[in-house]
Protein backbone atom coordinates (compact mmCIF):
# COMPACT_ATOMS: atom_id res chain seq x y z
CA UNK A 1 0.00 0.00 0.00
CA UNK A 2 1.46 3.48 -0.50
CA UNK A 3 2.24 6.08 1.71
CA UNK A 4 -0.38 8.55 3.05
CA UNK A 5 1.99 11.60 1.35
CA UNK A 6 1.40 9.12 -2.16
CA UNK A 7 -2.38 8.37 -1.50
CA UNK A 8 -2.32 12.51 -0.85
CA UNK A 9 -0.78 13.13 -4.01
CA UNK A 10 -2.79 10.75 -6.35
CA UNK A 11 -6.11 12.33 -4.70
CA UNK A 12 -5.00 15.81 -5.22
CA UNK A 13 -4.52 15.06 -8.74
CA UNK A 14 -7.82 13.61 -8.94
CA UNK A 15 -9.13 16.64 -7.35
CA UNK A 16 -7.29 19.42 -8.70
CA UNK A 17 -6.59 17.89 -12.44
CA UNK A 18 -9.40 19.76 -14.93
CA UNK A 19 -10.54 21.89 -13.00
CA UNK A 20 -7.95 24.71 -14.06
CA UNK A 21 -5.82 28.06 -12.88
CA UNK A 22 -5.94 28.34 -8.98
CA UNK A 23 -7.93 25.35 -8.05
CA UNK A 24 -5.33 22.85 -8.29
CA UNK A 25 -3.12 24.10 -5.36
CA UNK A 26 -6.39 23.60 -2.95
CA UNK A 27 -7.11 20.13 -4.74
CA UNK A 28 -3.80 19.47 -3.70
CA UNK A 29 -4.34 20.66 -0.52
CA UNK A 30 -7.81 19.10 0.21
CA UNK A 31 -6.18 15.62 -1.92
CA UNK A 32 -3.67 15.36 1.33
CA UNK A 33 -5.79 15.60 3.87
CA UNK A 34 -8.57 13.21 2.16
CA UNK A 35 -5.60 11.02 1.57
CA UNK A 36 -4.61 11.62 5.66
CA UNK A 37 -8.00 10.29 6.23
CA UNK A 38 -8.11 7.23 4.24
CA UNK A 39 -5.05 6.45 5.52
CA UNK A 40 -5.92 6.94 9.41
CA UNK A 41 -9.19 4.73 8.37
CA UNK A 42 -8.15 1.91 6.07
CA UNK A 43 -4.87 1.02 8.18
CA UNK A 44 -2.49 1.54 11.13
CA UNK A 45 -3.70 1.40 13.98
CA UNK A 46 -7.60 1.45 14.60
CA UNK A 47 -9.14 -1.37 12.88
CA UNK A 48 -12.24 0.59 12.96
CA UNK A 49 -11.90 1.96 9.81
CA UNK A 50 -11.30 -1.15 7.36
CA UNK A 51 -15.10 -2.80 8.51
CA UNK A 52 -17.51 -3.04 6.03
CA UNK A 53 -15.55 -1.73 3.46
CA UNK A 54 -16.73 -3.47 0.37
CA UNK A 55 -13.09 -3.36 -1.34
CA UNK A 56 -10.45 -4.51 0.63
CA UNK A 57 -7.29 -2.74 0.74
CA UNK A 58 -10.27 0.90 -0.22
CA UNK A 59 -10.92 2.59 2.86
CA UNK A 60 -13.41 4.85 0.64
CA UNK A 61 -15.84 1.92 0.47
CA UNK A 62 -15.98 1.81 4.78
CA UNK A 63 -15.66 5.68 4.55
CA UNK A 64 -19.04 5.90 2.50
CA UNK A 65 -19.97 3.40 4.76
CA UNK A 66 -19.67 5.31 8.01
CA UNK A 67 -21.40 8.29 6.35
CA UNK A 68 -24.47 6.13 5.05
CA UNK A 69 -24.96 5.07 9.13
CA UNK A 70 -24.71 8.40 10.02
CA UNK A 71 -27.41 9.33 8.01
CA UNK A 72 -25.72 10.61 5.00
CA UNK A 73 -27.24 7.69 2.81
CA UNK A 74 -28.62 9.98 0.46
CA UNK A 75 -25.38 12.36 -0.25
CA UNK A 76 -23.33 9.13 -0.44
CA UNK A 77 -25.73 7.69 -2.80
CA UNK A 78 -25.72 11.12 -5.06
CA UNK A 79 -21.58 10.99 -5.22
CA UNK A 80 -21.91 7.03 -6.49
CA UNK A 81 -24.59 8.08 -9.02
CA UNK A 82 -24.06 10.11 -12.62
CA UNK A 83 -26.28 12.59 -11.14
CA UNK A 84 -25.73 15.74 -9.40
CA UNK A 85 -23.98 15.39 -6.00
CA UNK A 86 -25.20 16.31 -3.09
CA UNK A 87 -23.66 18.64 -0.47
CA UNK A 88 -22.47 17.60 2.72
CA UNK A 89 -21.21 19.84 5.42
CA UNK A 90 -17.65 20.12 7.52
CA UNK A 91 -20.12 19.81 11.02
CA UNK A 92 -21.80 16.69 9.39
CA UNK A 93 -18.61 15.24 8.24
CA UNK A 94 -17.67 15.38 11.55
CA UNK A 95 -20.33 13.54 13.36
CA UNK A 96 -19.89 11.09 11.06
CA UNK A 97 -16.20 10.14 11.31
CA UNK A 98 -14.48 8.54 14.42
CA UNK A 99 -12.62 11.58 16.31
CA UNK A 100 -9.36 9.58 16.21
CA UNK A 101 -9.55 9.13 12.57
CA UNK A 102 -10.25 13.14 11.56
CA UNK A 103 -8.34 14.13 14.26
CA UNK A 104 -4.38 12.40 12.64
CA UNK A 105 -5.43 13.40 9.51
CA UNK A 106 -5.74 16.71 10.54
CA UNK A 107 -2.82 16.58 12.31
CA UNK A 108 -0.80 15.33 9.52
CA UNK A 109 -2.16 18.27 7.20
CA UNK A 110 -1.01 20.92 9.71
CA UNK A 111 -4.59 21.74 10.55
CA UNK A 112 -7.41 22.18 12.66
CA UNK A 113 -10.23 19.22 12.63
CA UNK A 114 -12.43 21.57 12.00
CA UNK A 115 -10.67 22.30 8.68
CA UNK A 116 -9.88 19.25 8.22
CA UNK A 117 -13.91 18.05 7.99
CA UNK A 118 -14.62 21.51 5.91
CA UNK A 119 -12.08 20.18 3.50
CA UNK A 120 -13.45 16.64 3.61
CA UNK A 121 -16.81 18.23 2.82
CA UNK A 122 -15.87 19.72 -0.37
CA UNK A 123 -13.63 17.23 -2.02
CA UNK A 124 -15.33 13.89 -1.13
CA UNK A 125 -18.48 14.30 -3.44
CA UNK A 126 -15.81 14.69 -6.21
CA UNK A 127 -13.52 11.72 -5.70
CA UNK A 128 -16.14 9.78 -4.97
CA UNK A 129 -17.80 11.23 -8.20
CA UNK A 130 -14.75 10.67 -10.27
CA UNK A 131 -13.65 7.25 -8.69
CA UNK A 132 -17.10 5.34 -9.89
CA UNK A 133 -17.84 6.10 -13.22
CA UNK A 134 -20.00 2.80 -13.15
CA UNK A 135 -22.19 4.47 -10.31
CA UNK A 136 -20.02 2.32 -7.55
CA UNK A 137 -16.89 2.08 -6.04
CA UNK A 138 -15.03 -0.40 -8.39
CA UNK A 139 -12.86 -3.11 -6.35
CA UNK A 140 -9.14 -3.17 -5.60
CA UNK A 141 -6.97 -0.86 -3.40
CA UNK A 142 -7.68 2.59 -3.96
CA UNK A 143 -4.20 3.66 -5.52
CA UNK A 144 -5.17 1.15 -8.37
CA UNK A 145 -8.28 2.19 -9.06
CA UNK A 146 -6.56 6.02 -8.96
CA UNK A 147 -4.05 4.74 -11.11
CA UNK A 148 -6.79 3.00 -13.41
CA UNK A 149 -8.94 5.67 -14.02
CA UNK A 150 -6.04 7.51 -15.88
CA UNK A 151 -7.20 10.49 -13.15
Amino acid sequence: MAGNNDLGGLLGGLLGGGQGGGQSGQGGGAGNILGALLGALGGGGGGQGGQGAGGGNNPLGGLLDMLTKSGLADQAQSWLGTGDNKAVSGPEIAQALPDEALRKAAEQAGVSPEHAAEQIAQALPAAVDKLSPEGQLPSGSLEDIIKQQNL
